[in-house]
């Protein structure tokens, strides 16, 4: 049978993708195939398809970091055919293909159940983006973080995982700060529980090695300069998690927090998380992010579409989050 996929391949220094129809024995090795419905497009996406960042390390390769779907064939313990499953990550646009496409192969301990609580469509609309967000709420719960501790910023807020993170957090009660470039979405930010959204800019110039305290925890998604001034305001004892570079992979700061506020740094990393990880954090997004929020985050296209979304997604133009129907 064949399928529809967007394939990436490289010459020089250009990525140039096109829609292909390719065969079952086009797809990589994997003990499961999968019916693929929805992908995404994150900001890792976006990278991968303008080769700014080395994602992709074998071409031709079928992008898409994010797939959901239902299993066709599994010769893999614990998961059969009619299975509803998704994979975040892992190999996913890097050595292996990814979700632009209508069928994937991939090991069998990539992938995850869909919880009931969620369609495939509403697997994606969360996505890498809001299971790393998810993963970061667990990183300041871990901390000691409660509602009562005090304001929680958001870095990155109109994003795919800021507007998620504002989500899960306002839902659990914590009063959240939202911090972008686009003040004139505060509206939206507000829907999804922002409780005040501040300029980022105030943020995103070198800084004092240490300031006023300001928020118990934090959720970046920039890095650099932001996230150094976002550890020079947090609170004693407070958490920030980190996943993100948009502004840059660099962190001219100080080691003050740290030893004078006992601040803790927790990295975090999706594309490698354990299994159990992975569950449990799907698990809470299931009882823990409100569904009407969910859609207010997303816009669904088409394969087609893809590389024009992901341009926008690095120039900062797209809101929220991404689902790409592989079928439309």
């Amino acid at each position: 049978m064949t399928f529809n996929a967007l394939l990436a391949r490289k010459t020089g220094d250009t990525i140039a993708t096109d829609i292909v129809t390719l065969e079952e024995h086009d797809l990589m090795p994997g003990d499961v195939t999968v019916a693929v419905a929805f992908s995404t497009v994150n900001y890792k996406d976006a990278l991968a398809l303008s080769g700014r960042s080395p994602v992709i390390r074998s071409f031709p390769l079928i992008p898409g970091i994010d797939l959901a779907g239902v299993v066709e064939t599994s010769n893999y313990p614990g998961i059969a055919p009619g299975d509803r499953v998704l994979v975040n990550g892992h190999g996913l646009s890097q050595t292996h293909h990814g979700g632009y496409a209508q069928k994937a192969s991939v090991p069998g301990e990539w992938l995850v159940k869909v919880p009931d609580a969620f369609s495939a469509r509403d697997a994606m609309a969360i996505g890498t983006a809001g299971y790393t967000a998810m993963l970061s709420v667990l990183a300041l719960e871990h901390g000691g973080l409660t509602p009562d501790s005090g304001d929680i910023l958001v870095t990155g807020a109109n994003g795919g995982a800021g507007s998620i993170a504002i989500a899960l957090l306002s839902g659990l009660g914590y009063r959240v700060v939202a911090s972008t470039g686009r003040l004139e979405e505060s509206a939206y930010l507000k829907e999804l529980g922002a409780a005040e959204v501040i300029d980022r800019h105030t943020l995103s110039a070198p800084g004092a090695p240490i300031a006023k305290e300001r928020w118990a925890g934090a959720i970046d998604s920039v890095g650099s300069h932001t996230l150094a001034n976002v550890l020079a305001q947090i609170r004693y004892r407070g958490v920030v998690a980190a996943f993100g570079l948009a502004q840059g992979a660099d962190l001219p700061g100080s080691v003050l927090p740290f030893i004078l506020r006992n601040v803790t740094l927790a990295g975090i990393d999706s594309v490698n998380a354990p299994l159990a990880a992975r569950q449990h954090a799907w698990a809470r997004l299931a009882t823990d992010l409100e569904p009407g929020k969910l859609a207010r985050t997303t816009q669904v296209i088409g394969l087609a579409q893809v590389p024009a979304i992901a341009a926008q997604v690095l120039e900062g133009r797209v809101q929220g989050r991404t689902v790409v129907d592989v079928n439309a």
